[in-house]
């Protein structure tokens, strides 16, 4: 016996009558199968309400491909309810990636031209969901026409019909100029709105229609003006603003409209102003449009005057009870705090407030721009509330926190004994969560101030002894213990309390933190080091000599090669010991070879200015002498004359041994610019493998937010073999910090041209940012 197929709402019962998946899945199939057996009949009645129930298993998550063709038929009926459910299946089962869609086309092209309004909604409404470029194309004279239909209902559905294929085809932009200017004269707020919304992605598209709405900035003034005053009309008001919703979207235009335009942002002003200081702030509808309001300010070119009162009201939003509200004003300060600092400044002491908020993602935008806020004038101020956050903060803001006071006291710093302060505080309270360099800056700074050595130490020595497991202060205790451990015991020093150390406690200090678990293989390397220099600064040589041989057996290589090394030059270089023992001598910041490097580059320009240029007859007996060696000179082959450029003389003698000239160096390349971050492309070709191309990326940042969790992704064609080695780092500090650089190894076996297909993704004030482009214009040298 065939079981009758189940109407719609005996359907949805029974499904949510199933006790178990199983059981759901049982009745679905059953019901599908139904369904097909339906559509193959062919049944027309009953066809829409067929789909009806296949568009509720597809909303339930089940496959419901099989009734596209159905969606067809049913949108080329003259029926309205076949019409509706047709067009209903088209939106949910229909999309750009299926061909089928495109079939439609004429039935939508017909019943916009029916002059029915529900079949001319639906119509419009499937073209706005699911119209791909092809169909704009074909059917936007259509929608303009609707354009302007007395209808409401139609015109409003149009609209928003324009704007999807503005979106999608941008080039028909000035098939709905004419139609929006008139539009901006109508008074139904349904049309109204949905037309700024349509000139807005006009303006953001076209720049043709960014010059054609430009001037009708006194009439989008003048309408705003009217809201502000008087309302649009009471049921669109909301908590007593008047149409908030409106008023956002002129706003937003007017954004667009005044971006780098003088002339329309004069026009603005004064309105701007009034919005600012008229809107009530008590309900959340006020909030937004003065939010809009202060980053229409904040774009245009606005008076000076204009955009402080712009940031007092971010100021004030910091003080509402709304956290969304907080967030959104402290990441419109950050925006800000670089071309307004002084403006932004002003708020300071509420931005530190917001650092001990509960929710993690305020207090990490309050540290953001609390950073951003240290300047020479409040560093000392600044850096005493951002160490206490840094006590109490969240694990994952300690990293963030302890980075910027250290760059920020880099940057800073009044004196070089507050400089050794803060990073010995950092140290000692986030150890563990400082970047990697600051070991060595710490240790460059103080061997830079030869007058704090003995205050340094000493420093040093009771930190270390409080706490060992801190290990970044461990090391630099370590270093500075090793280097000055003669005026830790010695020295003076009137700035700190009264220390006295004896050499036993310093050298047992030194031993337990080689035989410390918590160790790490680097620190027990710094503590051995230490002992070994102390060798020649105290007077327990022997103990030093035991530990030292202890360590000789040690399982970790790197800290036997030291102790095996060491235990050598107590035995046979012991007479040498103190003087490659001795202090170290301060070494400048950045590479140490760049400086020799030039230095040599410049003498041996010198030398080539100042050589004389042989002549060719100097040449030619330098030659014929060496030809000796191969047999008599009468039966030498002469060589070919040799060229008179000056040193060619010169480069064909060096040429004799067949050495191949050294190849040009290949110009670098800008392949990427943001907001100040930077990235540059340089080239090597090892000549011993011309298929091996080396590529060094190299990212930089000029401006005044840190980039943080960088990644460069690469990809090359499928002639071609590429590995990405592991980058430097992920973070480039603010105004030219240390730039991270990755090296891509891409072997082209076929000699093709080289292409490239980058993918950046990065955090920069904030925000998150990723970039996908194309690198094609790389210099023939790479590839040929």
């Amino acid at each position: 016996m065939v079981v009758p197929s189940l109407k719609l709402q005996d359907l949805i019962e029974e499904i949510r009558g199933a006790k178990t998946q199983a059981q759901e899945r049982e009745v679905i199939q059953k019901e599908c199968a139904h369904i097909r057996a339906s559509f193959r009949d062919g049944d027309p009645l009953h066809r829409h309400s067929q789909l009806a129930k296949l568009l509720y298993v597809h909303m339930l998550g089940y496959p419901a491909h099989f009734g596209q063709m159905e969606c067809l038929k049913l949108i080329a009926s003259p029926r309205f309810t076949d019409k509706r459910v047709g067009y209903l299946g088209a939106m949910l089962l229909l999309d750009e990636r299926h061909d089928a869609h495109l079939l439609i086309t004429n039935s939508i092209k017909n019943d916009l031209s029916q002059g029915i309004q529900p079949v001319q909604g639906l119509a419009l409404c499937t073209l706005s969901t699911m119209g791909s470029a092809e169909m704009c194309q074909d059917l936007a004279t259509e929608v303009e026409k609707l354009l302007l239909q007395p209808s409401p209902y139609v015109r409003k559905k149009a609209i928003l019909t324009a704007v999807h294929i503005i979106r999608k085809v941008p080039e028909l932009s000035n098939v709905f100029l004419p139609s929006c200017s008139r539009l901006l004269h109508e008074r139904h707020h349904g049309i109204l709105l949905g037309t700024i919304t349509l000139i807005t992605e006009l303006c953001k598209r076209s720049p043709a229609a960014l010059r054609h709405f430009r001037k009708v900035v006194p009439q989008l003034v003048q309408m705003l003006r009217t809201l502000v005053t008087t309302g649009y009309s009471a049921e669109h008001s909301i908590s007593g603003v008047s149409d908030p919703f409106l008023q956002v979207q002129i706003l937003r235009l007017l954004r667009i409209l005044g971006r780098n335009h003088e002339e329309s942002s004069e026009a603005m002003n004064d309105l701007l102003a009034q919005v600012a200081t008229n809107t009530d702030t008590s309900r959340n509808a006020g909030n937004a449009v003065l939010f809009e309001t202060v980053l229409t300010i904040m774009d245009i070119r606005s008076a000076a005057g204009l955009r402080v009162l712009a940031i007092n009201i971010l100021g004030r939003f910091l003080l509402n009870s709304d956290k969304n509200i907080r967030y959104v004003a402290l990441m419109s300060l950050l925006q800000l705090v670089q071309s307004d600092h002084s403006a932004v400044q002003r708020h300071r002491p509420t931005v530190v407030e917001c650092l001990q908020e509960t929710d993690a993602s305020l207090s990490r935008r309050a540290l953001e721009l609390s950073l951003a806020l240290v300047n020479s004038s409040n560093v000392r101020a600044m850096t005493r509330e951002l160490q206490a956050f840094l006590e109490s903060c969240a694990p994952d803001l300690r990293a963030d926190c302890a980075s910027g006071i250290l760059l920020a006291a880099d940057r800073f710093a009044p004196t070089k004994r507050w400089h050794i302060d803060t990073i010995l505080h950092v140290l000692t309270t986030a150890g563990t969560y400082v970047r990697d360099d600051a070991v060595a800056n710490l240790t460059q700074l103080i061997a830079g101030a030869q007058e704090l050595h003995t205050y340094s130490v000493r420093r040093l020595y009771s930190a270390l002894a409080e706490d060992i497991s801190q290990q970044p202060l461990v090391q630099v205790a370590a270093w500075c213990i090793g280097e000055y451990g003669d005026l830790l015991l010695e020295g003076n020093c009137e700035e700190t309390e009264p220390l006295q150390v004896e050499e036993e406690e310093v050298l047992a200090l030194l031993e337990k933190v080689l035989q410390s678990h918590v160790s790490l293989p680097a620190t027990r390397g710094y503590a051995l080091t230490a002992l070994m220099k102390l060798s020649t600064r105290l007077h327990g040589d022997k103990r030093i000599r035991q530990v030292v041989s202890i360590y000789g057996s040690c399982l970790d290589v790197e800290l036997q090669q030291r102790a095996v090394e060491y235990n050598t030059l107590f035995r046979k270089y012991d007479h040498m010991r103190a003087a490659i023992l001795e202090k170290m001598p301060l070494v400048e910041r950045g590479s140490p070879q760049v400086g020799e490097e030039a230095k040599e580059s410049k003498e041996v320009a010198k030398l080539s200015e100042a050589a004389p240029v042989p002549t060719e007859p100097q040449a030619s007996k330098l030659l014929d002498l060496l030809d000796l060696l191969d047999g008599p000179s009468g039966d030498a082959q002469h060589p070919p004359p040799l060229d008179p450029s000056p040193g060619g003389a010169l480069v064909h003698l060096l040429d004799l041994p067949c050495v191949p000239p050294p190849p040009a160096p290949i110009p670098n390349l800008k392949v990427f610019e943001r907001e100040g971050v930077q990235l540059n492309l340089s080239f090597i070709r090892p000549p011993g493998t011309p298929a091996l191309i080396l590529i060094t990326v190299t990212v930089t940042n000029s401006s005044g937010g840190d980039v943080t969790h960088f990644i460069c992704q690469a990809a090359v064609p499928k002639s071609f073999q590429l590995q990405l080695q592991a980058p430097s780092g992920d973070t480039v500090s603010a105004r030219g910090g240390l730039p991270i650089t990755q090296l891509f190894r891409i072997l082209n076996p076929n000699k093709a041209p080289l292409r490239l297909k980058l993918r950046l993704t990065y955090n920069h004030f904030g925000q998150p940012v990723q970039e996908i482009f194309e690198v094609n214009n790389l210099p023939v040298e790479t590839w040929q």
